[in-house]
């Protein structure tokens, strides 16, 4: 789960599209910080999968 934290900048968990649509084991996660002031939506980045060994995109979950 994400840390709760008294100020703006908050921990996220950012999970693979791809590799959850691809039906293959395991999971590609990623743990990162964001402003909720700034960025009061969810946070779509591309990072690397090393199981499907290419940049995908990664969307945050709660």
């Amino acid at each position: 789960m994400a840390k709760k934290a008294k100020g703006n900048r908050i921990q996220v968990i950012l999970e693979c599209t791809e590799h959850k649509e691809s039906g293959m084991a395991g999971t590609s996660r990623y743990i990162s910080m964001k402003n909720r002031k700034n960025t009061p939506d969810r946070l779509e980045i591309k990072k690397f999968n090393p199981i499907l060994k290419r940049y995908t995109l990664h969307k945050e979950i709660k």
